[in-house]
């Protein structure tokens, strides 16, 4: 009962879980249409004619707090996960959750210097970040009847969320050694739902005989200082609540980018004279080292009839069967504490983050990627979707048909690991996380990714030409 009174303080404390999409695929250059996503400059000047995604989903989780052996506790039906897993409690623990699933997308080539793609998704995040893990720890491990908890800020958002995007890109440079593409994607967006709670000074103390209980003896009492900030999309703590899409929940959301390509061997592609300039080599790939760079998830959902509540937690001696009493989290906060504020409406913001991406390419299959993607959202910030900062470097094999690769990462909050991903065709699946999942006791993620799509590469250059780029 200890526990679960400190979980409806801190709304289910920490969840267990990563933040990016589909790590390793998205940097190679038969990604397609699904490379828009983290870079809308992706789909001009690229390998395809067209491409459709038909479904791809992305699940990735990983945090600070909790650690475990996941091949272990998958195989084994015994595995006591209070024994065997390893925790690692600091005052200030963080986690997120990201469900990534790509509809069907597509994208064509408008002719050699424009492109358009049109792309579905539909997401969901959840942060929990300032959390106490050391005071969860201690209640957890029962060291103590009586506890304290100093959670002083925290704040924990979730929000669901489906888009349509419209992209377009083109090349802005093509001057002999220098090469430079830009894209921008508009995206139209529909709130599914979305909920948070944050707490300001909060503190809390738990006396485990405080209390008379109705039925005679003694209960546990819970004493509190500080605000709780209490943010829902909807009055869903009703009995008769059914859910449905939020009528008013709309937004806009803005995708930018551009590409830099450093082209040494730049005459090497180029045509004869008496062939047609079309014949620019579409299917090669001509660079020697690509930067990219990009912000993505510029933008807002309006939630007009959401719900924030703020409470003065401010009370002694709370019974705890006044609160085992109570249906839910509003109910506590309402009937226990007292209402300071309320108001009708906010925005959840996405999920804005800058990526940089450096490609080199060793030979025509054998290529080394580094990347990194840093949110721009302030940890603080509330009603706000934040993923979490990663740096990788992926080495990979990449042919028109078939690509491997090894992404090697360091992940806030779930540290160092190691995966595998690769592309067969039409399907592509991988884990950022697969090699240190089999072989750590002690893994702080896991993450997974698959799809299938349809892609349409573009054919070899005439025979004619005088290529010397080693088809």
């Amino acid at each position: 009962m200890r526990k679960i009174i400190l979980l409806m303080v801190l709304f289910g404390a920490l969840c267990h879980v990563n933040a990016q999409s589909f790590i390793g695929f998205l940097s190679e250059n038969y990604a397609g249409v699904n490379s828009v996503i983290v870079n809308p400059a992706n789909i001009v000047d690229s390998r395809f004619k067209a491409d459709i995604n038909l479904v791809g989903i992305s699940v990735f989780g990983g945090n600070d707090y909790y650690n475990l052996n996941i091949i272990k506790a998958i195989k084994d039906d015994d595995y006591n996960f209070d024994v065997e897993s390893r925790f690692t409690p600091k005052i200030n623990n963080n986690g997120a959750v990201n469900i990534d699933v790509m509809g069907p997308s597509f994208m064509f080539n408008i002719n050699d210097n424009n492109a358009i793609a049109l792309f579905t998704r539909a997401r969901s995040f959840v942060n929990a970040n300032g959390i106490n893990g050391r005071d969860l720890y201690a209640i957890d491990e029962n060291l103590s009847n009586d506890f304290i908890v100093n959670e002083d800020d925290f704040n924990a958002f979730g929000q669901t969320w489906a888009e349509i995007g419209l992209s377009y890109a083109s090349v802005l440079v093509n001057e002999r050694e220098t090469f430079l593409k830009g894209g921008i994607s508009l995206k139209y967006l529909k709130g599914g739902g979305s909920a948070y709670v944050a707490g300001r000074n909060i503190t809390v103390v738990y006396d485990e005989d405080g209390a008379i209980h109705s039925g005679g003896g003694t209960t546990g009492s819970v004493s509190s200082t500080g605000d709780v900030i209490y943010g829902r999309y909807d009055d869903f703590e009703r009995d008769d609540y059914e859910y449905e899409f939020p009528k008013n929940a709309v937004g806009l959301g803005v995708d930018i980018g551009i590409i830099y390509e450093w082209r040494p061997n730049h005459g090497a592609y180029k045509p004869r004279k008496e062939w047609p300039q079309r014949l620019t080599y579409k299917e090669q790939n001509k660079y020697k080292l690509k930067l990219g760079f990009s912000i993505t998830d510029i933008g807002y959902i309006n939630y007009k009839d959401g719900i924030e509540d703020v409470f003065d937690v401010t009370n002694t001696n709370v019974s705890e069967e006044a609160i085992e009493n109570e249906d839910n989290l509003y109910d506590v906060l309402n009937n226990l504490y007292t209402l300071t504020n309320s108001s009708i409406g906010y925005k959840a913001t996405l999920p804005t983050a800058l990526h940089l991406n450096a490609d080199w390419r060793f030979t025509n299959k054998f290529y080394l990627n580094f990347n990194t993607d840093l949110s721009l959202i302030a940890k603080s910030k509330l009603h706000a979707s934040k993923i979490t900062n990663i740096v990788s470097l992926t080495p990979r094999f990449e042919s028109k048909w078939f690509s491997a690769y090894v992404p090697l990462s360091l992940v806030q909050y779930a540290g160092f690991q190691m995966g595998a991903g690769l592309r067969l065709g039409p399907l592509y699946l991988g884990s950022s996380s697969l090699f240190t999942n089999l072989i750590s006791e002690k893994s702080k993620g896991a993450n997974f990714y698959m799809g299938l799509k349809m892609p349409f590469l573009h054919g070899k250059t005439d025979k004619g030409s005088n290529c010397n780029c080693n088809q």
